[in-house]
């Protein structure tokens, strides 16, 4: 053999193992998960394989198991941007061995149900996570290919449903605002074709009915600042509120320039939320409060749930509630008026 052809030879997982100082085995367990690993062990190991340059074999992996170590994310053809949730699932699919395909079907749920189940006895996969609708009737049809997890928090246009609907921070910011002494508060909705929008309006009428403050009305909006601007500047004169929960915090941003348009300060006169804990929220002028949606988290606990479908094996849940209240500059107890 000359030289060139043993450069040009895939390294084993033996020869990464003599370069770490460790056994074939220890290595083949840190191909499956870094978990309960030492740090100096999964460093050497870490540090071989950039020196060798070494891949999993996948094909003598399959030949081998049966098993091709990959998993798919299905999306629908995407209106709005995934990424901290692909970014999630992907964490978790690394974690436990597993490479990560992300595949966008479209032609609505008949017509992708069909191709998820082409994909899952292609063997191409062993595990699909479904973040776009697929028929109730997949795992009735589903033979013995790949395992099919469907995360049921998006319609086929990424509009969120399921858990991401929850309201409840709604009734956590009418609370603390009431508590600080604000009677009048205002909604300014998101477009209500989403799920998300009309439940974060039914809980802020309900929280007005529950801790027994007044309404200056709601008006529906469609995720735009320009929706927060025109809300504002339809408020009377007669009967501005205090306190502005907006849809998001792109709406904000326009209820923060219809306040300054009416001479109101922000705080001082009109406290503002917003949803989504946005970037450029914290750099606003005041800072924006707003809701944190821990998006990563939805994104692993779907993995995980296909990772256990998969393997059995069990992975480190998401940390925390997927939504967390942050209060910042915007909100404050109202001024005398």
């Amino acid at each position: 053999m000359t030289e060139r052809q043993k450069d040009s030879r895939r390294p084993t997982i033996r020869e990464v193992a003599r370069l770490a100082g460790v056994s074939h085995q220890t290595v083949s367990r840190y191909l499956r998960s870094r978990e309960g690993l030492r740090p100096d062990t999964l460093s050497r190991i870490d540090e071989a394989v950039r020196e060798l340059d070494y891949r999993p074999n996948l094909l003598a992996r399959y030949l081998n198991t049966r098993r091709t170590g990959r998993l798919a994310i299905v999306l629908p053809v995407m209106v709005h941007n995934p990424s901290r949730i692909i970014a999630g699932a992907t964490g978790a699919a690394h974690e436990a061995g597993f490479s990560l395909e992300v595949l966008s079907f479209g032609g609505g749920t008949d017509s992708r149900t069909e191709r998820v189940l082409e994909l899952a006895d292609s063997a191409q996969v062993e595990g699909i996570l479904a973040l776009a609708t697929i028929a109730p009737s997949v795992q009735e049809r589903l033979g013995n290919g790949a395992a099919i997890v469907v995360a049921a928090d998006f319609d086929d246009e990424m509009r969120t449903v399921g858990e991401l609907t929850d309201a409840a921070p709604v009734h956590e910011m009418v609370e603390h605002l009431a508590s600080l002494g604000h009677r009048r508060f205002y909604h300014v909705a998101g477009d209500l074709k989403f799920a998300s929008a009309r439940a974060r309006k039914a809980a802020y009428m309900e929280a007005i009915d529950r801790f027994g403050v007044e309404s200056a009305g709601v008006f529906d909006g469609d995720w735009s600042a320009r929706s927060g601007l025109e809300a504002v500047r339809a408020l009377p004169e007669s009967n501005l509120p205090t306190a502005v929960i907006a849809g998001n915090d792109t709406v904000a941003v326009g209820v923060l320039r219809g306040a300054d348009e009416r001479g109101l300060d922000v705080p001082g006169d009109l406290s503002v939320t917003g949803w989504d804990n946005s970037e450029f929220g914290q750099f606003l002028k005041p800072a924006l409060t707003s809701v944190e949606i821990d998006l990563e988290g939805v994104g692993r606990e779907g993995m995980i749930r296909l990772v256990r479908a998969v393997s059995g094996r069990d992975l480190e849940p998401a940390r925390g509630p997927v939504n967390r209240l942050i209060w910042r500059e915007s909100t404050a107890g109202p001024g005398p008026r």
